[in-house]
């Protein structure tokens, strides 16, 4: 294995996606009163994301991110630590006000093609099965974040190693969704 750390939850490998998981409770990183967030199903499009908005282990190149329905969040305990880091950020992260954890993040954007769907950050789970990590998005991102520009092939390499494909944006599929939506909004295609 590649000396690169990538993100303490995928490092040495990750297990792989439970038939039948339908969830667990997210736990931030506070000794005392820790907000908890209950997610009542499997969790899709789990990725590693080089981005700088998004809630990264202390040391780790990368988060770890997934999306699940926003009917299946429900903050249960300590929901008065939470605040929305950035009100105009196009993902409203809800953070813990006194250890920095996001807990999870929501598109208000009705005209969005990912409105209906939380991200979420499962290492922050007790429970085993979510969906494994199938990814690696903005990828060049971790650069902004003050990752060294000649050790990018070796991000790579590693990530690749992980069977965690490299984009410098979303997964194809993703992508394919976002311009789907974008057509259907400029009258390109359907509704």
């Amino acid at each position: 294995m590649s000396a690169v750390s990538i993100h303490p939850a995928v490092d040495h490998g990750f297990p792989p996606t439970a038939a039948g998981f339908s969830g667990g409770t997210l736990t931030c990183k506070c000794a005392s009163k820790p907000v908890k967030v209950a997610i009542k199903a499997q969790t899709a499009h789990n990725h590693v994301c080089g981005c700088t908005k998004c809630w990264k282990p202390k040391g780790a190149l990368f988060a770890q991110i997934a999306v699940v329905p926003k009917e299946a969040v429900s903050v249960i305990e300590n929901g008065d630590k939470l605040h929305v880091i950035d009100s105009s950020a196009t993902i409203q992260r809800h953070a813990c006000k006194e250890c920095g954890v996001h807990m999870y993040g929501r598109i208000e954007n009705t005209k969005h093609a990912f409105y209906g769907l939380d991200f979420v950050h499962t290492e922050l789970s007790a429970e085993k099965g979510w969906a494994a990590p199938g990814f690696a998005a903005f990828v060049s991102s971790i650069i902004e974040s003050g990752a060294d520009p000649k050790n990018m092939d070796a991000v790579r390499a590693r990530l690749r190693e992980l069977k965690l494909e490299p984009y410098d944006c979303l997964s194809p599929p993703l992508m394919d969704a976002l311009a789907t939506q974008t057509a259907k909004l400029n009258g390109v295609l359907a509704a």
